[in-house]
């Protein structure tokens, strides 16, 4: 599943690495706000929005019949083997059925004294349960029970969604941001032009330049 993974990058986003920030590293993206950085984040409104706009960026990017891989990066130190142990449930958390859990892949990457466990999963984006996963997303840097890593605060990770079918790459990071990156520009000006007013301001000039 490695290979293919590889191979797809290969193919169709010149060997991008998946790490963050997607953005900043790939031509074709598109940087979204979530939260409401002025208030705060248990604020009612606040959370209403970083649903509505995770979700709702999930909607537009994964549709029903689409090939999806589901890729969780779990960072930690080389000597900690918490995590070779007890690989993360994420996956039987937010996966509805065993079976598909099933075709989990794990890989590790080492660099320096950083251990990488790569968990890769092909899906349909109805095998997910992701409603609840982009709220536990959202909460990984505040102390609630639903986070990903929760009690274990030595490891850091990363979760990405790929549209096998559309060559797209979902990456909501924390809270604050979302970034969606496509292999060919033109697929992306839909949702330039439909999620315009959640674009973050502080890159929105760049953003507007791709699209001109």
């Amino acid at each position: 599943m490695s290979n293919k993974l590889d191979s797809f990058m290969t193919e169709h986003f010149n060997s991008l690495q998946l790490r963050p920030a997607l953005f900043y590293n790939w031509p074709y993206g598109i940087r979204f706000e979530i939260s409401m950085p002025w208030i705060e984040y248990e604020d009612k409104e606040n959370l209403q929005q970083i649903k509505e706009r995770s979700i709702g960026l999930f909607n537009d990017v994964f549709h029903a019949t689409d090939d999806i891989w589901f890729i969780t990066d779990v960072h930690c130190e080389k000597n900690d083997h918490f995590l070779q142990k007890r690989p993360t449930k994420v996956y039987q958390k937010y996966i509805k059925d065993n079976k598909v859990a099933m075709k989990l892949q794990h890989k590790v990457f080492a660099e320096e004294d950083i251990v990488t466990h790569r968990f890769i999963l092909p899906c349909k984006k109805s095998d997910i349960r992701y409603h609840q996963l982009l709220s536990a997303i959202s909460y990984e840097d505040f102390p609630h029970p639903t986070r990903i890593l929760n009690n274990y605060d030595r490891a850091g990770y990363n979760i990405y969604f790929v549209n096998i079918t559309k060559k797209f790459i979902y990456h909501l990071y924390d809270d604050r941001g979302c970034d969606v990156v496509a292999s060919n520009k033109e697929d992306l000006r839909p949702l330039y032009k439909e999620r315009y007013a959640w674009i973050l301001d502080y890159d929105r000039e760049q953003i507007d330049k791709l699209f001109k």
